[in-house]
Order: C-alpha cells, then sequence, then structure tokens
C-alpha cells in the first residue's frame, strides 16, 4: 500500500465512511483474492496466460471456491455474520478497497461485474446438503432401526 498505512487501518477508515460490512468481510476478500491469485498462477504455468489482473467473475468464482474450502458449511453463516448476502456486497467491498488504493483496477473493471454473480444459498448451502431427499432417508432410518418381529418368520 502505497499510503503508509497497514490493512486493518485502511479497513477501519473505510467502516467509517460504509459501515456496512464487518471488518472480517474485508480481511476474507483480500484472502480470498490472494487465494485466487495462486490458482491463477497455476493456470498460467499450465496455460498460456500472461495476465494476473483478475476479473470481478474470476474472484467472484475465487471467493466461493476460498469459502468453501476455508469454511464449509459455515460459509453462509458467516457471510451473512458480516452483512454480505449477494455478489453485488462483494463488489462493493472490493471497490471500497480500490478507492483507498488497496487494490487496483483497470479501466474496465466496475462494480456492475459482481451483480450477476451466483445465488448464495446455491453457491454455500447447497453443497453441504444432502442429495437425496429428506424423505429417503427417514424411510431408510426406520426401517433400519424397527423392531424385528419374531412373528414374522
Amino acid at each position: 500500500m502505497s499510503n503508509g498505512k497497514d490493512f486493518a487501518d485502511v479497513v477501519e477508515l473505510i467502516q467509517r465512511e460504509d459501515p456496512r460490512f464487518e471488518k472480517g468481510a474485508y480481511f476474507f476478500v483480500r484472502q480470498a483474492l490472494d487465494h485466487t491469485l495462486k490458482n491463477i498462477k497455476k493456470q498460467q504455468q499450465e496455460q498460456t496466460r500472461t495476465s494476473s489482473h483478475v476479473s470481478g467473475h474470476e474472484l467472484l468464482e475465487g471467493i466461493r471456491d476460498f469459502a468453501l474450502e476455508q469454511y464449509g458449511p459455515m460459509s453462509l453463516t458467516l457471510l451473512n455474520t458480516w452483512n454480505v448476502q449477494t455478489c453485488s456486497d462483494f463488489g462493493d467491498i472490493v471497490f471500497n478497497l480500490v478507492d483507498y488504493g488497496v487494490l487496483g483496477k483497470t479501466e474496465n473493471d466496475r462494480p456492475e461485474d459482481f451483480r450477476d454473480g451466483y445465488d448464495f444459498f446455491e453457491a454455500f448451502a447447497k453443497p453441504f446438503l444432502p442429495s437425496q431427499p429428506v424423505e429417503h432417508f427417514n424411510r431408510v432410518f426406520s426401517a433400519e432401526n424397527e423392531e424385528p418381529n419374531p412373528e414374522a418368520n
């Protein structure tokens, strides 16, 4: 950061102007960006990609991947605790960081790039739901736990 302030200080400044999101959300986005960049570098070694710029879509995918990897079934709960409820919220966090000189952007990057992301329930909760309907498990469980009927033989 060129302004000589550390990340925590910058987040405090941002929160004074825009208190919508908890501090943890900013630290999470920063870690998710690092995670995304690391994955992009792997891709660069496998492909011929030369730019390390991360688009809004790529960052959203990296955020989802990082959240699921780090927090698993608690991802949605944690994001809600930080008041992050849509992909647009991630865009607002990113552009707050851009406005304070923490992150860079190209002339083509816009907050709108984060609008058409994913549904949070689908992204962060559904991967942990059972693939079979609950009724299936109820039938299996009740069949396994039935007392044997000695008269049935």
